[in-house]
């Protein structure tokens, strides 16, 4: 029963992680997401079911399409595998019906902006709008412990990120300070400030190794989503045990 459990979960995961590709790809384009139906963006063909089967179809197509044979990025998948894996651990991890959903809710938000991020480099306002009263209404319905501690871990996400952005003169973007002002209000202060701080230290070891390796040159943009995905995942799922484990190392 335990694996029917765990395999429903990850193909739930899967098929919105389909989802969430679309949603990243056409909003910040002003696209519906509706129409038109999935098709390729080379030849215009519209897709069938065989080739909408998250993950098997880039698997079995050989990443390629099935009528002009371009190339389809590798996004598509990584995305759908990745938000079934993270649904999966956010079950796992979870203690309460409250902790899994309030995974699943990041998991969605992140995923849909790192698609939106590595396409165009850009974090839309529509998507966080959307997200904002949904937070809202989640922790109106579950209360962070004190009740206050969402309200601030809003302000506190985008205070920090804002007070760089000002600090940097546009080394932070707007999108990244509102992302994190989001965020916030669905894990609270305490995590939002170290996932802050993780995605930082995720960027600067990633980004100076990747120089030092020749993948990314000096000035180069590179999208900072990723390393905010790293960061936030890293402080919800072992944000507490990090914690009290550099506490105890200077106390």
């Amino acid at each position: 029963m335990y694996i029917i459990i765990i395999s429903y979960i990850i193909i739930f995961g899967i098929i919105l992680g389909s989802f969430y590709n679309v949603v990243g790809l056409r909003v910040p384009a002003n696209q519906s997401i509706i129409t038109p139906p999935s098709h390729c963006p080379s030849c215009g063909r519209r897709l069938t079911i065989l080739d909408l089967v998250p993950v098997f179809s880039y698997i079995f197509l050989g990443g390629k399409c099935r009528t002009c044979h371009s190339k389809i990025s590798p996004i598509y998948p990584i995305i759908e595998a990745a938000t079934g894996f993270l649904f999966l651990i956010s079950f796992l991890r979870a203690t309460s019906i409250e902790e899994m959903l309030c995974g699943w809710l990041l998991v969605s938000l992140l995923m849909i902006v790192l698609v939106s991020d590595l396409e165009y480099m850009l974090i839309p306002d529509k998507i966080l709008m959307f997200f904002l009263p949904l937070f809202a209404a989640f922790r109106i319905l579950y209360h962070t412990d004190p009740w206050w501690d969402a309200l601030a871990g809003m302000a506190a996400g985008f205070a920090l990120l804002a007070l760089i952005a000002l600090i940097s003169r546009g080394g932070m973007g707007g999108g990244d300070v509102k992302l994190f002002a989001v965020m916030g209000l669905l894990v609270g202060m305490k995590l939002v400030i170290l996932g802050f701080f993780l995605s930082t230290f995720f960027g600067a070891v990633i980004g100076i190794g990747g120089m030092l390796l020749g993948f990314i040159k000096r000035r180069q943009p590179v999208p900072f989503v990723p390393f905010i995905v790293l960061g936030m995942l890293t402080s919800f799922f072992f944000g507490d045990q990090l914690i009290a484990f550099y506490l105890n190392l200077i106390f």
